[in-house]
């Protein structure tokens, strides 16, 4: 499955970046296949370890905002594997066509 999630702290009245950064970390650590943009994270996984990272990564935010609003998206196809970069190198092969 992949799941593009955001989390955002809410009322800590300074930048979130601090926040965001500790989430993105625990992501880029867990050894899934992830991206990060400007509005989403990206991971891939089995449903069980992609839930368990994105709790992780509220509680991480929560340690620095009381408060925290949580966005997911999942593409749940069980049995694919490589669909975070097959996806995208589609829609580039597309393009380049073009």
């Amino acid at each position: 499955m992949i799941a593009a999630f955001s989390i955002t702290p809410i009322g800590t009245g300074e930048s979130v970046g601090d926040a965001v950064a500790d989430a993105v970390r625990l992501v880029r650590e867990s050894g899934l296949p992830n991206e990060t943009n400007a509005m989403f994270t990206n991971v891939e996984g089995e449903w069980g370890e992609v839930m368990d990272l994105i709790g992780r990564c509220v509680d991480a935010v929560s340690d620095r905002a009381g408060r925290v609003s949580v966005v997911i998206k999942i593409d749940h196809r069980p049995g694919t594997r490589g669909a975070l970069r097959a996806k995208v190198d589609s829609l580039e092969a597309r393009l380049a066509t073009r």
